[in-house]
């Protein structure tokens, strides 16, 4: 379980970027952070792995204190938390297996590292994780020729050879077309619900975090001014978030594309961009 309890952001030009977030983030669930632009969203996941340096407050990854660790102890820490970026991060030159090994570098030693020799177990797990995504025959290619939904495909297999406890995910589909967001959603899912992860995932879209999350956090100003259930995201507590808006319109949208979604059998395997 993930357990913050009051963190606080406050950065050197005095803006206040978290207020005494309190949240508990259990083994196995899926949670979506939303919220405007400037919520505190993407400084609420990189204070969980201590990119960024909470000013105050306490984050605990079951039995470790995240917040308290010397930097040596918080690098060990940070091979139980998997992050997926936005941007995907991945190094472009290198191979889609060297990208997906990538997420072993925590494990071995320098010179492993250097000259890319990584146990034959890691390489056998590499190649699962690229099956289960459906990138299996495109391990030996170039980073650079890939697609973004591929990219993306190849950077939740980086986050997950880690074998973390916890995936921190910053906005997964923001630079992928509808079909290929609603895939990486999917697959996303169905990952954390076979590994009993538990996921943050901060994002954007309303639509999708209703569709795909179990719980979904709304964020304004850097405060929680929502937590609950999708279903209970009314026009109201849009408005809390986001601001006046008609999301009525919104909201029929999001029950026909629930609808449309029903309608379509999910696989593990649907097609790669």
């Amino acid at each position: 379980m993930l357990r913050l309890e009051n963190l606080t952001k406050r950065y050197k030009t005095g803006d206040l970027a978290l207020k005494d977030i309190d949240l508990e983030v259990p083994d196995g669930q899926v949670m979506a952070l939303i919220g405007p632009s400037g919520a505190g969203k993407s400084t609420l996941i990189r204070c969980v792995n201590r990119l960024v340096e909470p000013t105050s407050g306490s984050v605990r990854l079951n039995d470790s204190e995240i917040s308290s660790l010397g930097q040596n102890q918080l690098r060990k820490a940070r091979r139980r938390m998997g992050m997926i970026f936005q941007e995907y991060a991945l190094v472009e030159r290198l191979s889609v297996m060297e990208n997906v090994l990538s997420g072993r570098l925590g494990y071995v030693s320098f010179w492993r590292s250097y000259f890319r020799k990584f146990p034959q177990n890691d390489i056998d797990e590499a190649f699962r994780l690229l099956e289960r995504v459906g990138l299996d025959h495109m391990a030996d290619k170039r980073a650079d020729e890939l697609s973004g939904g591929q990219r993306q495909r190849v950077g939740i297999c980086r986050a997950l050879i880690q074998d973390p406890e916890l995936l921190l995910i910053d906005e997964p589909t923001a630079s992928l077309d509808p079909k290929t967001s609603r895939q990486i959603m999917r697959l996303i899912c169905e990952l954390c619900k076979e590994r009993k992860l538990s996921a943050i995932i901060n994002i954007h879209d309303v639509l999708l975090a209703q569709m795909f999350a179990e719980r979904i956090v709304g964020l304004q100003l850097g405060e929680v001014v929502y937590d609950g259930p999708p279903g209970n995201l009314t026009a109201d507590v849009l408005t809390t978030i986001y601001g006046e808006e008609d999301w009525e319109a919104t909201i029929e949208k999001i029950d026909d594309e629930d609808d449309e979604d029903l309608d379509s059998v999910p696989t593990s395997a649907d097609a790669v961009e």
